[in-house]
Formats: C-alpha cells, structure tokens, sequence
C-alpha cells in the first residue's frame, strides 16, 4: 500500500497540531527531563529523551493492538497501571531528594545514561494517558476511517518525532544549568527542588481519571 492509500481518510496536520499543543504542555516529561538535565547534564538528558521516544513508540503499538480499549473497558486494570506509574515516580522522587546531599558533597552522579533510557521509557508505558490518547484524540483526526494498526503506528511515530523534538530542546536548555549548579548549596537545594517536581508528577498520574 502507497503512503497515500495509508494516509487516506487521515487528518495527519491536524493530528500533528494537536500533538504539538499537547507537547508544549507541561507535563511529566517536560517536568522530568528539564531537571534532569539540570542535575545530570546534556548527555543523560538526551538518553532519558531516547527513551522517552521509545515508550511513546511502544504504548502507540500496544494500544493499536488493543491495550487501549481493554483500559477504557476495564477501569480496575486502569488503576493498576497508574498506581505503578505513580509508585515509581515517588521512588524515583525519594532517591532524587536522598541524593542532593551527595551530589552537593561531590557524590557520584544520580543516575547514568543507561538508567535514564529506561526511566524514560517507563513513565511512558506506565502512563494511562498515552493509552488513551489513542481512544480519545487520535479518532478526532481519523474522518470515521477504524483506527488500523498501520495507521497508529504512523500516529505514533507522528507523535514520538514532535515530542523528541521538544524534548531535545527542553534537554539542551535544562543542561545550561549545569554549570550554575557547580555550587555545593545550589545543587543540594536544586536537586531537592528536582524531588519535588518529581514527586508532583506522581501525584499527577494519581489524579488521571478514566472518564
């Protein structure tokens, strides 16, 4: 099938507008990567942004095979899934404030790239929401065509290149921070701030709601 048969029906620029508005949204990516950057610099941040891209790719497939529609079908596996996002974000918002005084005293750095990578895929495939994109914005821009698996991959990459474009720019500006943080008190208190932006994001997945 030729681009254009597959993109048939498809409102691919509107598609990519709203992606582009939702992205500049503040949000637990734009939250984590801006402090990550920040307190562990351009290359961790751009890790975290390739994972990040990653998980967006995945929980695009995973809700085009159906995933998406048993949550929306059943809330209970709803709540699970937000529960574990919320639970690892809060972990992760525990380490980052226990880290501060290390990190201040000239401690190894928090995390490594590796690490980050796969942080960055997590908060997405645990995020409820990048489920449910797919059942509430994504038909919005389908013209009544059925949401087919080669149509939410290409959503999804869609998606995933507008969002690591955001995200990268959100890194590199973070990571000019770096230096300013040379200052053991500053870091000690940034990294603290860092904890509780964190810690905000878990409350956040804890308020998604279903309807």
């Amino acid at each position: 099938m030729n681009a254009a048969g597959m993109n048939s029906g498809m409102d691919l620029a509107g598609f990519a507008l709203a992606v582009l508005l939702i992205e500049l949204t503040p949000g637990p990516n734009m939250a984590w990567l801006a402090g990550l950057a920040a307190t562990e610099g351009k290359r961790t941040g751009l890790s975290a942004v390739a994972g990040v891209a990653w998980g967006l790719l995945a929980s695009g497939t995973l809700a085009a095979l159906g995933l998406a529609a048993v949550l929306s079908a059943m809330p209970a596996l709803w709540h699970v899934l937000r529960l574990g996002g919320a639970a690892m974000m809060g972990w992760m918002a525990i380490e980052a404030w226990r880290g501060a005084d290390d990190a201040a005293a000239g401690g190894p750095p928090e995390q490594g790239t590796r690490r980050a990578f796969v942080t960055g895929a997590l908060i997405n495939l645990l995020n409820p929401k990048a489920y449910m994109f797919f059942v509430v914005v994504a038909p919005q821009f389908l013209n009544g065509a059925v949401l087919t698996l080669s149509k939410a991959l290409l959503l999804s990459v869609v998606s995933a290149v507008i969002a690591t474009a955001i995200h990268c720019a959100i890194v590199l500006a973070g990571s000019k921070a770096q230096a300013w943080l040379a200052d053991s008190a500053r870091t000690r208190w940034v990294r603290r701030g860092f904890a509780v932006i964190i810690f905000g994001v878990a409350l956040s997945f804890l308020l998604i709601d279903i309807g």
